[in-house]
């Protein structure tokens, strides 16, 4: 690959250190894709004064459409100034603004842009914008702009040998997808020249770049407006890939993926989110419904999402859920932070065994197997798996770590081993949830400490805990996170300082699920806990989660928030152990059949309209 994409915001610098990556002297191909506005004279001559500042050795070549891909095939080196332009310049020939559906011209010319940047035989450097990092009209046709922009960026990232994103005139280098093993992410500064002292004078050809005169308003020439970048609510991982295996596909069935192996190092990959070619026909597809506009409302919704997770249009129900108990006990408990004493955490792993908790009454009303794992209790629990322990109990946060870093590895990836055991089972949702007593008081310690929140205002009741258990268990997070602070930027120590093998447990079990695309339901502060350390680690893997429901634990609220995840229902269950999980997979079933079953409005005859004098008639 001799391709480098170069990403950045409006005034960024990005078009200057593209500019800069070249040998001085070298022939460039400079391929501006801003399209000319016939009569505007003073866009002219701004596109005369860019060709001008350019060196003598390069030469321009307008191009646009499937033009630029055809461009690309003929040497290099080449620079192409922007993407964003292109773009607006091929939706605006499929008249994409006023259209709904599906876009297959658009497809296949982004689809055929890609190859040809694959293909392409001498240096190629590439500059668009970074959705988020510009204004965006909260409309349709700004949505459709954004949403096409970062599939075109993520798709091309995958393909060339480097990413940049220039910020404020610096560039930042972009890990590389994983090949055959992930390394960690870091930016650090891209190699080449840097911003300061490059050149300042060429611009794209039809439309200025970043760096020169302010543009003349829209640079579109059909009726949708063009806005620079914006931000992206459905681009929720713009580096596909894996933790333990690539995958740079981004989609595909549920459960793809390699199989995680225990040597594995554990080290912040992105994963692939689900597939939004599918997502465009299922919003189709319901668009289509003989429904009211936006009918369905959220179980539309819920479609949608469950069928770019399946990749498949209309989705298929889920019929394999299966749900996820571990036992577990924290040291912390003994501070009396919780109603009940640190020995009903095995109390409750067995009561889950037999069948006997509300999340297990609650799953076999939904048909979803149960299954109960001893991953860190002090003592013995009666009926459950103690396959997976990792330790018997942890440190008291307050006082002394959690784990010890060796404990978090193996925590880690035993959570990888059990997603992959229910995964190569056939499971097609996950209800993971944690039966340990006290395990609020580290969730929401993590929490804090990822938020920056003061602990105050992450202590909840719990478990139902009076005025002095909320006072201890205020000061066991207030000194627990004072001995986080350290560590706010590596996932991985906060786990050892202040979490709990439960904890880390589920953090490795969504991010696996996610790398696997199989969709999970969060409910409860431990899990959403865990969730925020599997983003952290797992890039991208929120997009393949649902949050049941809303929690009376004020942590859990900032979890949701900063998952921008939204409850799907509102039933007020405090029980913590997943059954408000479990009450969401009936919907999830519903949600596939509504898109499957459902009459099309032109199928049905059932059309908005005026009423006719026959109708009117017969009524």
């Amino acid at each position: 690959m001799n391709a480098t994409l170069v990403l950045g915001g409006t005034r960024s610098g990005k078009s200057r250190y593209a500019e800069g990556l070249f040998d001085d002297g070298a022939a460039v191909r400079y391929l501006a894709t801003g399209r000319r506005i016939e009569g505007d004279a003073e866009w002219d001559a701004r596109i005369a004064r860019h060709v001008a500042r350019r060196p003598a050795s390069w030469t321009t070549e307008e191009v646009g459409g499937t033009a630029l891909a055809a461009a690309l095939a003929t040497g290099g080196p080449v620079l192409v100034d922007d993407l964003a332009t292109w773009l607006t310049g091929v939706l605006d020939d499929a008249g994409a603004w006023d259209r709904s559906g599906a876009l297959p011209e658009v497809d296949d010319a982004v689809t055929g842009l890609v190859r040809a940047v694959a293909a392409a035989p001498g240096p190629v450097v590439l500059v668009s914008a970074e959705t988020g990092l510009g204004v965006v009209p909260e409309s349709r046709s700004g949505r459709l702009f954004r949403d096409r922009l970062g599939e075109l960026n993520a798709a091309l990232a995958e393909v060339c040998a480097d990413t940049v994103l220039v910020v404020a005139g610096r560039p930042l280098r972009l890990p590389p997808a994983p090949a055959g093993g992930a390394g960690p992410i870091a930016a650090g500064p891209a190699a080449g020249p840097p911003a300061t002292g490059a050149a300042t004078g060429p611009v794209a050809g039809g439309a200025p770049s970043d760096r020169a005169d302010p543009a003349p308003g829209p640079a579109t020439t059909g009726t949708g407006p063009v806005p620079a970048a914006g931000p992206d609510a459905d681009d929720t991982a713009t580096a596909p890939g894996t933790i333990g295996g690539p995958d740079l596909s981004g989609a595909g069935a549920p459960g793809a993926g390699t199989p995680a192996s225990p040597a594995d190092p554990i080290v912040p990959t992105a994963v692939g989110r689900p597939d939004l070619r599918t997502r465009r026909e299922a919003v189709a597809l319901v668009d289509g419904l003989a429904v009211p506009t936006g009918g369905l409302g959220r179980i539309g919704e819920l479609g949608v999402w469950l069928a770019s997770c399946q990749g498949e249009c209309p989705p298929r129900p889920p019929l394999d859920a299966r749900v996820l108990l571990l036992a577990a006990d924290h040291g912390i408990a003994a501070n009396r932070v919780s109603a009940y004493p640190p020995e009903i955490s095995a109390v409750r792993a067995s009561a889950a065994a037999a069948g006997r908790l509300p999340v297990t009454v609650a799953a076999r009303a939904a048909g979803a197997s149960v299954r109960t794992v001893d991953v860190g209790l002090a003592g013995a629990a009666d009926g459950v798996e103690t396959g997976y322990v990792v330790t018997r109990g942890t440190g008291r946060i307050d006082r002394e770590d959690a784990l010890t870093a060796d404990q978090v590895a193996t925590a880690w990836r035993t959570g990888r081993r059990l997603a992959d055991s229910e995964i190569d089972a056939g499971a097609d949702v996950l209800v993971p949830a944690s039966l340990a007593v006290g395990a609020t008081t580290p969730a929401a310690t993590l929490v804090a400490a990822l938020t920056g929140t003061e602990p105050v205002a992450v202590v909840g009741r719990g478990s139902g805990i009076d005025d002095r258990a909320w006072m201890r268990k205020a000061l066991a997070i207030r000194d627990a996170l004072r001995r986080a602070r350290p560590h706010l930027r590596d996932p991985l120590a906060l786990l050892r300082t202040v979490g709990g093998t439960d904890l880390v447990v589920l953090a490795g079990f969504l991010a696996r699920a996610a790398e696997r695309k199989v969709p999970a339901v969060l409910d409860g502060l431990v899990t959403g806990a865990a969730a925020l350390l599997a983003e952290e680690l797992a890039p991208g893997a929120k997009a393949w989660w649902l949050a049941a429901q809303p929690s009376t634990e004020p942590a859990a609220g900032l979890v949701l928030e900063h998952l921008s995840l939204t409850p799907v229902l509102d039933l007020g269950v405090r029980t913590e152990d997943g059954t408000a999980g479990v009450a969401v997979l009936p919907l999830l079933v519903s949600a596939a059949r509504l898109l499957a079953e459902t009459g099309t409005a032109e199928g049905t005859g059932i059309v908005p309209g005026e009423v006719t004098a026959t109708a009117g008639a017969a009524r």
